[in-house]
């Protein structure tokens, strides 16, 4: 018997790509419509599933695509499958999946704490060849293309599956790779950090409207500085540290506030934040 199924595409033909996004909640919703604003992806080539039909409805006339709330269909449709429900919900998911999976689809998830392994045991069939398995973790930023995403080879991914997921993915930000065994530090710092930015970025608002500033004025002061201050270290290249020292003129200003910040622990505040953070990342992990 001729088998028919549709083969991952290659990340320099996204145009045969199906892709369907089992979970379309927060960063699912983010991602298809970045695939969709960006031109990754054509209307067509998307589908997506949510829990109620009502919803399903709405969506599918907001986005211009498919929605369902048939997961099995969805995948019988597609060749690569991102997974972006709630972590506890991915092993049942994928074994009621299982049906319509083999070697020809591209499962790829951003549930979080959830090991490639985990999603390869569930999905276990008798097929010659096992499916691939990508597991990514982006962050809130990627709602304004702004997002960091960290990518982890299952143990079946090809050089050019990951290639794949590494196209998509930019459409939201940019891609790091990484061993899995550091998906855990990504989540305490990347995932997390955003959360971090915002304590750090809405305490210097408040300081300027402790040193007189309208709350309007010193909510844009600190935003700004701290996306200009971001982009300073990216696009320059240069160490955080270069960079500090070229604004800490001597007897100045500046060195007068970072020694505050020094004696109120702030950098070792964050760094045990980020570990706490990771820490919990493991703590949670399945697989």
């Amino acid at each position: 018997m001729t088998d028919t199924k549709t083969s991952v595409p290659s990340p320099l033909n996204l145009s045969r790509a199906r892709v369907a996004v089992l979970g379309a909640g927060k960063m699912g919703g983010i991602l298809l419509q970045a695939f969709l604003k960006e031109n990754i992806l054509r209307p067509d080539q998307l589908v997506a599933t949510v829990a109620h039909p009502d919803r399903a409805l709405a969506l599918s006339a907001q986005w211009g695509i498919e929605v369902t709330t048939d997961n099995l269909a969805a995948v019988r449709q597609s060749n690569v499958v991102l997974l972006g429900v709630k972590p506890f919900q991915i092993t049942d998911l994928i074994e009621t999946l299982r049906p319509e999976l083999d070697a020809s689809k591209l499962l790829i998830s951003f549930a979080a704490s959830v090991r490639t392994s985990a999603i390869e045991a569930a999905a276990a069939l008798d097929a010659p060849k096992p499916i691939p398995v990508i597991r990514a973790m982006p962050n809130t930023p990627s709602m304004l293309g702004a997002g960091i995403t960290a990518l982890c080879s299952g143990s079946n991914v090809t050089p050019a599956q990951l290639q794949l997921a590494n196209a998509l993915f930019e459409a939201v930000g940019r891609t790091v790779t990484v061993d899995e065994k550091h998906m855990d530090a990504v989540t305490g710092l990347s995932a997390s950090g955003p959360a971090f930015i915002y304590i750090i970025l809405e305490s210097l608002a408040e300081a300027g409207v402790k040193v007189g500033l309208p709350r309007d004025i010193a909510t844009l002061l600190a935003a700004q500085t701290t996306l200009g201050s971001a982009r300073m270290v990216l696009d320059t290249g240069y160490h955080p540290a270069l960079l500090k020292d070229a604004v800490t003129t001597p007897a100045g200003c500046t060195i007068d506030g970072i020694l505050e910040l020094e004696e109120g622990g702030l950098r070792v505040t964050l760094i045990k934040a980020v570990m706490r953070a990771a820490q919990r990342a493991k703590e949670l992990a399945c697989g």
